[in-house]
């Protein structure tokens, strides 16, 4: 799913638009502040968003609480049987970070099927053609 999504927002379509690739425990605030959109990922574990990602939020959120909002994002979850809490939490830091919705969330349950891969490419590419001049 990550190498889909990554696959769609560095497409040769997508122009003037540079992709950086971090792990949720090796970003940094400096990193959200610098960047004009975001991609998200996450497996939903224990009903919830992982651990790392939940440390990045907690980790970026006051930094880049008033500089941020307004910026484009997009995510993509992936459970074994349910992503509804991871979700929740997602959409509930980003709502208070302010930051914008560009396209709907990708969700799979189970394997990874054909459709779900196309929806993460076109996650990727969708986020990352809102960003270009």
């Amino acid at each position: 799913m990550f190498e889909a999504v990554v696959s769609g927002a560095t497409a040769p379509e997508i122009e003037d638009v540079r992709v950086v690739r971090l792990a949720a425990l090796s970003a940094t605030a400096s990193d959200v502040l610098a960047a004009d959109g975001y991609l998200l990922g996450t497996p939903a574990n224990l009903g919830y968003m992982s651990g790392a990602l939940k440390h990045f939020f907690d980790q970026v959120y006051y930094p880049c609480l008033d500089a941020t909002r307004g910026r484009p994002f997009g995510f993509y979850v992936h459970g074994g049987s349910d992503t509804t809490g991871a979700l929740r939490g997602i959409e509930s830091i980003t709502t208070g970070l302010g930051w914008r919705r560009a396209a709907e969330p990708v969700t799979v349950t189970g394997e990874p099927g054909k459709a779900d891969i196309e929806a993460c490419w076109e996650l990727g590419a969708t986020v990352a053609a809102g960003l270009m001049d």
